[in-house]
Order: structure tokens, then sequence, then C-alpha cells
């Protein structure tokens, strides 16, 4: 089941829309669930992170569409994101939030189905594994290749990934019972969980990632993690 969201202010458009993609998933074969939102507010507010491709129109009276997707990067950098306009100038700025593409209004079928099997046959199949938290700033999806590491905060765990720093509100020990048990994840201190990916060198008891920050190695942790290491680095040669 592909879940897909419609974000437009103009009902009958995106009835229209929904119209064009129950036909094109009749004639694909492909099973989509619809999520229908008439503001940007609407869907931030309701936003699911399990959705696979969003169709935004950009200009909304509430909360238009560039604001939105802006909000929805912060949230999920995995979503496809596909905006909806008749304002050709609008068109570039839509890239800045890693859009797939835009449709011109009035969207004409044809057009929509090709634009549909070129999105298909670059991700169909690419459902890479993530995992979902809540905390104050609202819902992120991570996916796992893009944590970049784990830290000790209080009695939480500050996560890292794509310029973020994120609370989720667990501790370290559950968190590393989530990540160290998936392939690429290491823990070189009792407060820190690493993505080995992002390892650039070790020197001591210091470790250097590829963005410059610098981790501790505990001297107990220092032998299993240095293994891990080795290992993966020996996989990747």
């Amino acid at each position: 089941m592909f879940k897909i969201a419609i974000c437009d202010d103009e009902a009958a458009f995106a009835d229209e829309l929904k119209g064009h993609l129950e036909k094109y998933a009749v004639e694909t074969g492909r099973e989509f669930c619809f999520f229908v939102y008439h503001d940007g507010r609407e869907l931030l507010d309701q936003y699911n992170s399990e959705y696979d491709l969003i169709f935004m129109d950009i200009k909304m009276e509430q909360l238009n569409g560039l604001k939105t997707a802006e909000e929805i990067r912060k949230m999920d950098s995995t979503v496809g994101l596909i905006f909806l306009t008749s304002l050709k100038q609008y068109v570039w700025k839509g890239y800045e939030y890693s859009a797939v593409n835009y449709l011109l209004k009035p969207i004409k079928y044809g057009v929509l189905k090709m634009e549909l099997d070129r999105y298909f046959s670059c991700y169909q199949g690419k459902d890479e594994p993530y995992f979902v938290f809540s905390n104050q700033n609202g819902r992120h999806k991570v996916l796992y290749k893009n944590l970049e590491y784990a830290e000790t905060d209080k009695r939480n765990v500050m996560l890292h990934f794509e310029g973020q720093a994120q609370v989720i509100y667990k501790g370290i020990k559950e968190m590393s019972a989530l990540l160290c048990s998936r392939q690429g994840f290491a823990q070189p201190h009792q407060s820190f969980i690493v993505n080995l990916s992002y390892v650039k060198s070790v020197k001591g008891l210091d470790l250097f990632l590829t963005a410059g920050e610098c981790i501790p190695i505990s001297q107990p942790k220092r032998k299993s993690f240095m293994m891990k290491l080795t290992d993966y680095w020996g996989d990747l040669l």
C-alpha cells in the first residue's frame, strides 16, 4: 500500500487529482491510500511519517506550500514531494526543499502518468530502514544510514543527523540496544553510539568523525570497538 498525501486548498482540484491517481492505480495495479488536506498547517498538524509521496500546492492562503515543505523537511527527509503550481516563477524555489518535480496546473492525466512512471522507476524498491520518534519539536523520521551519532543528554539521548541535533526521550542503554543490534553501529564510550560509516580516524582514545566531531573512546570499550571498526572497514575494502 502506497500512502499519498494531497495538500491543496482548492477542494475541486484535490478531488480531480485524486481521480487521476486512482485511474493510474487501476492501470498499473498499484494500491494507493489517500490523505487529503486543504491547508499546509492542517497537513503539518496531522503529519504521518509513513507518507511515501506528497502532492503540494505552492500557493495556499493560510500556509503556503513552500513554508509547509520547509517544515516537513525538518521532520522527514525521505518523503517524495511534487509541487503543484499555476505560476512558473515558483518552480525553481521548490527545488530548495528536495522536490521530486513539479506539475503545472491544470494537470493533464498524460503528464501526471509520465511523472509517476518516472518516480516509480527511480524510487520503487528503495525502502530504506528508518525509525520514528517525537519530541517537543515535532515528529521525526530518520534513516539509520543518516544517523551520525548519539550521545547522552541528561536522562535522554541527543541524536545527530543531517545537520540536526534532536533529543529522543530514551536512555542510552535503550538506544544502544536499538542501534548496536544493527550492522554499522558501535559504542566507543558508555555515553556515545556512533555510525561507523562516519568515522574518519582514530588517534589514541580520540575518535574523529567526517564532520569534524571528536568523540572519546573509553579504555574498557576500546578493544571491542576497534574490532568492530576494523571488521567494518575490512568489509568495505
